[in-house]
C-alpha cells in the first residue's frame, strides 16, 4: 500500500474516534509484514497517554517481543505531539508519515521541533503533509461541531 493508503485508513479510524467521543486521530503502523490500526482512546480509556501513536508502540512491542521498531513507519492524521514524537524515537521508529500540521502542540516544528531534532540520540525520516488538507479538515469539522453543540445538551431539563 501506498502512503496514501495508509493514511486514508488512519482518517477511518480517526472518523472512529470521534464517533466514540474523542478527537478524531487514527493510526496504523507497518513492519514488515505486522500491520496494527488504533485510534485516540483517551476519553474512552480514559488515559491521557492513550494517543493513538502510544497505544501502536505499546501493541507492537508486544506483538513483536522487541521495544525496538527500527524497521517500523508509523502513519498518522495528525503531526504528533511531544509526548508521542518522544516515545517514537525512543522507540527507534524508522519513519513517521502524517497529515495535519500542529502549530499549537505538534512536536515537528509546529510549536516545538523534536522529531528532527538534532539533540536526540535517533533520527527518523518524516513525511509530511500527505492528505493534509482532508486530515485538517476532518479535524476542524470535529471542533466546530463540539463548538456548536448547546451548552445544556445531555443534561436533562427540571420538566424531564
Amino acid at each position: 500500500m501506498t502512503d496514501e493508503e495508509y493514511l486514508r485508513r488512519a482518517m477511518q479510524l480517526a472518523d472512529r474516534a470521534a464517533d466514540a467521543g474523542d478527537v478524531p486521530i487514527g493510526a496504523v503502523l507497518v513492519s514488515g509484514d505486522l500491520v496494527l490500526e488504533a485510534k485516540n482512546e483517551k476519553e474512552t480509556r480514559p488515559d491521557a497517554t492513550a494517543h493513538a501513536e502510544m497505544i501502536l508502540l505499546r501493541e507492537a512491542a508486544e506483538r513483536l517481543g522487541a521495544w525496538r521498531l527500527s524497521d517500523a513507519t508509523l502513519y498518522v492524521t495528525k503531526e504528533p505531539c511531544v509526548m508521542c514524537a518522544g516515545a517514537m524515537i525512543a522507540a527507534r521508529i524508522k519513519r513517521v508519515v502524517y497529515g495535519a500540521r500542529d502549530p499549537k502542540g505538534g512536536a515537528d516544528g509546529g510549536a516545538f521541533d523534536i522529531l528532527r531534532s538534532p539533540k536526540t540520540n535517533h533520527r527518523l525520516e518524516v513525511t509530511t503533509g500527505v492528505l493534509e488538507e482532508e486530515a485538517a479538515a476532518q479535524l476542524q469539522a470535529y471542533f466546530r461541531q463540539k463548538r456548536e453543540k448547546p451548552v445544556n445538551e445531555g443534561i436533562p431539563s427540571e420538566t424531564g
